[in-house]
Parts: structure tokens; sequence; C-alpha cells
């Protein structure tokens, strides 16, 4: 089945709309930068497409009334919910980047610091294909009015440093990793 099938199979007909748009612009923006990574080559360019599509899948079941989606999770709980839809879809690699995409990638610590309703484990993006969605989708907002608005570098680095500077660091090591400028 195709992402875009998925994600209709799953999110209401109201959210569709967004979540297709949101996941389109991700899904250009990984694969762009997975074109320009320095070791392209041995990237699976079609699978982070794909991921980068699917990535979100999860929030159809969360209370999210803004976005569409009436289900009876917290927000936060999209990525696991979303590994779980994927993983019963015959997706695994998929359902693990819905998990780990999650700003930077949410630790032990963060969720004990921050008190949040997950499972204590590590839930951070471990392969270069995990790291570019996560990268990519820390670009772009779902609220309506910003949803085709690519976010500037300087933006997500002031929305990652209000979780500690630790994340920015992240996020300026992957810029170095995959070959781009820290402006």
């Amino acid at each position: 089945m195709k992402p875009e099938e998925l994600l209709a199979k799953y999110f209401p007909s109201e959210a569709l709309p967004l979540f297709l748009t949101h996941s389109r612009l991700v899904a250009r923006k990984a694969v762009l930068t997975a074109q320009e990574h320095p070791e392209a080559a041995t990237l699976d360019i079609g699978f982070i497409e794909e991921a980068a599509m699917l990535h979100d899948i999860g929030v159809a079941f969360t209370s999210a009334p803004g976005l569409g989606c009436h289900g009876n999770a917290p927000y936060i709980l999209h990525g696991i919910i979303g590994r779980d839809i994927l993983e019963r879809e015959g997706l695994p690699r998929h359902g693990l980047i819905c998990e780990r995409h999650i700003g930077v990638g949410l630790t032990v610590a963060d969720i004990r610091k921050q008190n949040l309703p997950l499972p204590l484990r590590d839930m951070v993006p471990v392969t270069t294909e995990e790291k570019i969605v996560a990268f990519a989708d820390l670009f772009f907002s779902k609220k309506p009015d910003i949803l085709t608005v690519e976010k500037p570098l300087e933006q997500v680095r002031r929305e990652l440093a209000r979780f500690g500077e630790e994340k920015v660091a992240i996020l300026d090591g992957w810029l170095v990793e995959f070959g781009k400028k820290l402006i």
C-alpha cells in the first residue's frame, strides 16, 4: 500500500489534507537532504521518502482537534502509536522512524524531566535515515495558517533550545553530518 493510501486509511477525512500536505513537505526536504548527504549513495532514499510520508500517522489517534483528530491519546504518544500501526502494517523500519522522530529524539532523561506519559526508553534517531526524517520534520509546522512555510534554521534552533542546549547541539551535529552549513 502506498503511503498516501495508508494515511487515508487511518486519518479522519477532515484531517487528511493537512497531513498529506505536511507529510509531502517533510518528505521533500528529507529526500533533498539525503540527496545532498556526503554519503548519499549509501542511503535508501526511497525508504526515507516513504517513512517521511508516514512519520505522523499516529497523530490520527490522538486528541488534536485543531488538526482534525479526535482520538483519546495525548499528542506526545503519536510516535509510539505510529510505530505500532506501521508494525501491524508490516513496516517495522518505518515504525521506528515514527517512534524516534519527535524533536531530535527523546531520552529516558527527557521523559522523566518532562514527566511525559511515555515508556521509559530512549526514542532517539539512530540510523542516518531516521536522523534525516527527524531533521526534515523540524522545519514544518502543522498549524494550518503556516503549514506550507518552511521555518528558518534559526527558528528551529530557538524552538529546540526550549528543551536544552544539548538539543541544539544534536541539530548542529546533524548539520555537519549531512554536509550542511551551520548558519
